[in-house]
């Protein structure tokens, strides 16, 4: 990878590690939904998602369709609904793996 490829990752962690900020995209993975639904399943304010729905966006990590007067957010592609799959799986396997200790 590139030096700008490297910080691109980074960033992208840097984003998902904010836990208001995982919980709005994971609330967009379930369904793709409006500002408003997604404050709604995540648990906060419409502003603060908002907020966090314009860093997901700017990162590449969703994507926005206007559909009449709304905006409806969804996962940019199958790709991040992997990566943070992933990252869910490998949390609860280690949890497993402490229980059995």
């Amino acid at each position: 990878m590139s030096p700008e490829q490297v910080a691109e990752v980074a960033e992208i962690l840097r984003l998902l590690g904010e836990p208001s900020r995982l919980r709005v995209l994971l609330a967009c993975l379930a369904e793709p939904a409006s500002v408003g639904e997604i404050a709604a399943r995540a648990g906060m304010p419409r502003s603060l998602a908002s907020h966090h729905l314009r860093l997901l966006r700017a990162s590449r990590l969703l994507r926005a369709e206007r559909h009449g007067k709304q905006i409806i957010y969804a996962p940019r592609d199958d790709r991040v609904r992997c990566i943070v799959v992933d990252l869910a799986h490998h949390v609860l396997e280690d949890s497993e793996l402490d229980e059995a200790e």
